[in-house]
């Protein structure tokens, strides 16, 4: 569903990514794991076309998608989440799950559309564990509702490719519990391509079939979850030592 191909970033004289391949399939939960300065957000942004890159090709459903916009992505089934709370603080949690859905509107039949979003959005609060909060105020919530309301709304008009960036920091175990059991809900039932980064290797380890590490702005390993965290390269540079 969607692909990088020898992804190269430059910032100056810094390479921040170098050739950087790798894939997620439709229905399939990747996890994007490494230490602190590897290239993850800014793969991230390359992705979401936030940045482009300085070499390589990106493909959606096999059409390159390089030069789209992050809009052009978002239209056609792209969805990501932040480190940093992107929240539409002064709207309701419902108000921004329908601002999500407001961009296919249109004059023509407005009052069923309004029904359906609103249909969506209720359906997706529930999901999500929100309903209760659905007319409290998006800033005020404490860190982990806060996040939970970010993926319900990168998820109100459904994705087809959902790029999480560490949507469990903050959570409590049992919203973590939560998120996992939407996250593979979408892979299962809506075939939506998951890529996550995550610092919570266990979360990580749990949730994704398959993980890609990155070092220094370079794949150093990928495989499956166990795979992965036996390989000793990945100890040494990132899980420090451990199994």
């Amino acid at each position: 569903m969607l692909e990088a191909r020898d992804v190269g970033v430059r910032f100056g004289g810094v390479r921040a990514l170098t050739d950087v391949s790798l894939g997620v399939r439709p229905g399939e939960i990747c996890g994007l794991i490494g230490p602190n300065g590897a290239g993850k957000t800014t793969l991230f942004d390359v992705l979401s076309g936030i940045r482009r890159p300085d070499q390589g090709r990106l493909l959606l459903d096999g059409a390159d998608i390089t030069r789209r916009s992050p809009v052009w992505r978002a239209r056609h089934g792209m969805r990501r989440t932040f480190q940093r709370q992107q929240l539409f603080g002064q709207l309701s949690v419902a108000d921004n799950l329908l601002v999500a859905q407001e961009w296919r509107g249109g004059l023509r039949g407005r009052r069923h559309q309004e029904r359906v979003r609103r249909e969506r959005a209720g359906q997706v609060l529930a999901d999500c564990g929100l309903d209760a909060l659905a007319a409290a105020y998006a800033g005020g919530l404490p860190v982990g509702r806060a996040r939970m309301v970010e993926l319900a709304r990168a998820v109100a008009d459904p994705p087809r490719v959902l790029l999480l960036d560490e949507p469990a920091s903050g959570m409590s175990a049992t919203e973590r519990a939560q998120l996992a059991a939407v996250v593979r809900r979408l892979a299962r039932e809506e075939g939506c391509a998951v890529l996550l980064v995550e610092h919570n290797v266990a979360f990580v380890m749990e949730l994704c079939a398959r993980v890609v590490v990155l070092d220094l702005g370079t794949v150093l390993a990928e495989g499956a979850a166990a795979d992965v965290r036996a390989n000793p390269l990945v100890r040494e540079a990132y899980l420090g030592g451990a199994a």
